[in-house]
């Protein structure tokens, strides 16, 4: 579990295409100080897991359906990514719970300055539209965002200069694709729904419950 609040501006060193999967090797002095083989880091959102880590880098395995659902297939040597350790249990949650289970990619589409930040329109599948508000949260490469607008197609952020210069959303250019993930909690709401959270014998019982109250 990630909080969505980038820890370090890393960088690709290689991409091994294995034909099925690749095999990618990152800098990240910072997230490897203490990572293992096994750990997981968060890279532009996407959860992988540690093969090896050695001199501030280290090793991850991308399979096929990692690669088909996010941007990480586009990634080579020279490539910037934003980097984060899993949230220890205890610590604050500064962003807010972030799985790094990638739900599609968006297209940032246009870039509006302003005095002190920016607002960033980024296009979304259809698929994904009902998930965003406005005021809600959603995670775009691996970047906590709180949403300005939202659309049908499109939805708006305000980037402040922090995160301008501490993740990759300040290199992004209109074009560039991006990793969605999306409020996981409101997939378990309209899950729980779209099902029938409450069976018909267990509204009998909430009906009594509501007597007892009268």
């Amino acid at each position: 579990m990630f909080t969505g609040i980038v820890e370090e501006l890393g960088e690709v060193v290689a991409v091994e295409d294995l034909g099925d999967s690749s095999r990618f090797r990152l800098r990240g002095p910072l997230v490897t100080e203490d990572a293992k083989h096994g750990d997981s880091i968060a890279v532009n959102g996407v959860c992988l897991t540690v093969v090896d880590t050695a001199d501030g880098e280290f090793s991850a395995d991308v399979m096929a359906e990692t690669l088909h659902r996010s941007s990480l297939g586009a990634l080579s040597a020279g490539s910037r990514v934003n980097l984060e350790r899993p949230m220890a249990l205890g610590g604050r949650l500064g962003g807010h719970l972030v799985q790094g289970h990638v739900d599609g990619t968006g297209t940032l589409v246009e870039r509006i300055p302003g005095e002190h930040w920016e607002i960033v329109k980024v296009a979304l599948p259809a698929a994904l539209s009902r998930y965003v508000v406005e005021k809600g949260s959603i995670t775009v490469d691996g970047v906590s965002l709180t949403v300005v607008d939202a659309a049908d197609d499109y939805f708006t952020i305000s980037l402040i200069p922090t995160t301008l210069a501490l993740t990759t959303l300040g290199l992004k250019k209109a074009g560039d694709p991006v990793n969605l993930e999306v409020d996981v909690l409101a997939k378990y709401v309209e899950r729980l729904l779209g099902r029938g959270a409450v069976a018909a014998g267990d509204r009998t019982d909430l009906d009594e419950i509501k007597e007892m109250d009268r």
